[in-house]
């Protein structure tokens, strides 16, 4: 289920960043040449002798608090027509009106400006409300409250790679297949409160009898786990039963076969696909941005880039014990109710790791997250 909005609306000063105009001197000019004369050469030629300084940067905005704590800018609803985003790059969205009309849309500076933590203030997936609408392009004037939300941390900031969907379906290949990774996803996908289905690719590389154990354990962990091959069709069609009437994301590494699957299980597709580098043995990246696709058999799928590493956003350390299902029976029974799980005695979780009740390659990526170690 999604926030629900308060009600509560209270006016906001919104720092705009200036996309025109040359920034103005710091400083008294008149003052600087008097007693500096030399210093004049050293000003930037470029540079605003005078006009109006910060105060300028700054706007009056109306908008409602919501209960996950941000805030929705209020706008007039009877000038704006709703829409899901199809995909987003820089400033310029892909954008479905709920009408069936397909614009290409900017996004309004005071949009931006309140997404203030975040790396993009538009993602693919959002519900937004769009104004200024002509025959092929629009303004989005609003984003709606988010749930079921896919995010990493990047550069200190979040980066929020797809909103507003209900399955994440981790891509690994059968024959590199890195555990700390898929636990990574799997974490992110309890916070982000969205199913979780791990996906082993390429089989036809190596013998399935291989994968038995960690097939084994993420599904006693509750997770579906499907074998498939986009080369000899393995698991297709489960694939396709696990995604239909779903909203969901396909993430995984580069090279990993995320854009082969999905052209499999809709023929008609043709989303570029590309081979592992032989130099690096990394997969290179061919889908260049993420983007919403809509299933002939009901349901929607999100294309990803690949992503080779995943430092999970906004984690607080007290939190990371409750996103390892198999932790949650222990957690009550340590003797320090503030126990981390790391070195302190009497800790069930670690007994429960030496009694191999809980697996031991989900606990080294637990220690791996909880010390905020970002490279997988």
């Amino acid at each position: 289920m999604g926030k629900k909005k308060s009600n509560r609306k209270r006016k906001v000063r919104v720092a705009l960043k200036k996309n025109r105009g040359k920034r103005a001197r710091r400083g008294n000019l008149t003052q600087q040449a008097r007693t500096d004369p030399e210093r004049i050469e050293d000003i930037a030629a470029g540079e605003r002798v005078s006009g109006k300084g910060d105060t300028s940067r700054y706007r009056t905005v109306i908008a409602a608090e919501t209960e996950e704590g941000g805030l929705q800018i209020d706008v007039d609803l009877s000038t704006c027509h709703a829409g899901r985003v199809l995909s987003a790059i820089g400033q310029m969205s892909r954008v479905q009106l709920d009408d069936g009309r397909k614009l290409e849309c900017t996004v309004r500076q005071v949009v931006r400006s309140l997404a203030r933590d975040q790396r993009n203030a538009v993602v693919t997936g959002d519900r937004v409300l769009v104004g200024d609408v002509d025959a092929e392009t629009g303004v989005i004037e609003r984003v709606e409250p988010r749930h079921g939300v896919l995010s990493r941390s990047s550069r200190h900031r979040a980066h929020v790679i797809v909103s507003n969907v209900d399955q994440l379906m981790v891509v690994v290949p059968a024959d590199d297949l890195k555990p700390v990774l898929v636990d990574r996803f799997l974490v992110s996908a309890e916070q982000g409160e969205i199913a979780a289905v791990l996906c082993i690719n390429k089989i036809d590389l190596l013998d399935p009898v291989e994968l038995v154990g960690w097939t084994g354990l993420y599904a006693r962990l509750g997770y579906e786990v499907v074998l498939t091959s986009a080369e000899t069709g393995a698991g297709i069609s489960r694939l396709r039963q696990l995604l239909a009437d779903r909203e969901t994301v396909f993430a995984g590494q580069s090279g990993v076969g995320k854009s082969s699957l999905l052209n499999s299980i809709q023929p008609g597709l043709r989303l570029l696909t590309g081979e592992i580098s032989s130099s690096t043995g990394k997969g290179r990246h061919v889908t260049r941005r993420t983007e919403l696709i809509e299933l002939d058999g009901g349901g929607y799928v999100v294309d990803t880039p690949g992503i080779r590493q995943l430092a999970l956003w906004d984690l607080i350390p007290e939190e990371i014990e409750g996103f390892f299902v198999e932790f949650r029976p222990f957690v009550a029974l340590c003797h320090f109710p503030d126990c981390s799980h790391t070195h302190e005695e009497g800790c069930a979780v670690k007994r429960a790791v030496e009694t191999e009740l809980i697996h031991e390659s989900r606990y080294a990526s637990y220690l791996r997250i909880h010390a905020g170690e970002d490279l997988v």
